[in-house]
């Protein structure tokens, strides 16, 4: 396993033990730029209209589509250090 890789997942598990639960905003990066660093590109059908959680997280990840699992996966990392603090 990569150092990148296992960097990801140590950031998978240090963003659940952060002290205050991030904005919005940022859930959805977080989970859009998770999804993209672990699967790729979205995939799957966009959730229905009523379903609002799951569009917003759909489009978020489908946002980064391109961006390769590596970039995705820096960013995360980035993104929840500037979290911790």
């Amino acid at each position: 396993m990569s150092d990148l890789q296992t960097s990801f997942e140590q950031a998978a598990k240090d963003v659940q033990a952060l002290s205050e639960r991030p904005d919005n905003d940022t859930l959805l990066r977080l989970y859009a730029l998770y999804k993209q660093g672990s699967e790729g590109d979205v995939s799957g059908p966009k959730p229905g209209f009523f379903d609002f959680v799951g569009t917003a997280k759909y489009e978020a990840w489908a946002k980064l589509k391109g961006t390769g699992r590596d970039e995705a996966q820096r960013k995360y990392i980035d993104l929840v250090k500037k979290l911790r603090g």
